[in-house]
């Protein structure tokens, strides 16, 4: 993991309606980190997240992308989309187009990339995720966790320099759940960017760098994860902990 600080995040505040939905949360992540968001329900996690996308548009505070600038202001949202990637507990497969489509729509459209360029790249993936044999399949052909692991591909074949997953086995039955966390094991191995919504605790204890615990809108505490299992700084991340029977 580099010293070099690849996304920096100052006052960020999100408001819908009269309800604040976030509430000046500062992040900083380096190049080659994981960085895993954890907090209960309605915390702010995933507004986090589409944030840092552009998926929302936020009332206050900056978002810094090293090489690119502040986001929104020095450069539009819609030029870092490929650079920002982001995957969903819901797919977001076109239910018309098939796997290899899928993917390579984004490079096409938005990248102006060649075809044979892409399907390469495409390929590769997919041998990576075990799914070259499915390269033609529809998404209705597909288990969940098979059409999780290509919407994965689908966001890295924009080439992107950081990637957010937001839940991404949350839809998942519990059997197709590691074969997604695996791919992201590995992605974290070969020194990929993340940041990380997840409640699969067990999953964060293993991929993160650091650990970010979210309540009503702020970061509460951000440690190792050694130190947040183990000792939180923090009497609400101690109960939250709690009720997984993760800290007593």
């Amino acid at each position: 993991m580099s010293e070099e600080v690849l996304l920096k995040v100052s006052n960020l505040k999100k408001n819908f309606g009269a309800i604040e939905a976030l509430k000046g949360v500062n992040l900083e992540v380096k190049k080659g980190e994981v960085a895993v968001i954890l907090g209960p329900s309605g915390c702010g996690k995933s507004t986090f997240l589409r944030c840092l996308n552009g998926l929302e548009e936020i009332a206050d505070g900056s978002i810094y992308l090293e090489g690119y600038g502040e986001i929104g202001k020095e450069i539009p949202f819609e030029k870092i989309r490929g650079t920002v990637g982001m995957v969903f507990q819901s797919y977001e497969l076109f239910p018309h187009l098939n796997v290899i489509n899928n993917i390579m729509l984004g490079p096409l459209k938005a990248q102006n990339r060649k075809k044979e360029e892409i399907e390469k790249q495409a390929d590769e993936l997919l041998n990576r995720v075990g799914l070259y044999n499915r390269k033609f399949a529809y998404p209705r052909e597909l288990s969940g966790g098979q059409k999780q692991r290509i919407a994965i591909v689908r966001a890295l074949c924009m080439n992107p320099e950081i990637m957010l997953f937001d839940e991404v086995t949350a839809a998942l039955d519990p059997e197709m759940v590691r074969e997604v966390l695996v791919v992201l094991l590995e992605l974290a191995r070969n020194g990929m960017t993340m940041v990380i919504v997840t409640h699969e605790l067990e999953f964060a204890k293993h991929i993160a760098d650091k650990i970010v615990f979210m309540e009503d809108g702020k970061i509460l505490e951000v440690s190792s994860p050694k130190e947040f299992f183990s000792n939180p700084k923090t009497e609400r991340a101690k109960s939250f902990l709690a009720s997984f029977d993760l800290y007593k």
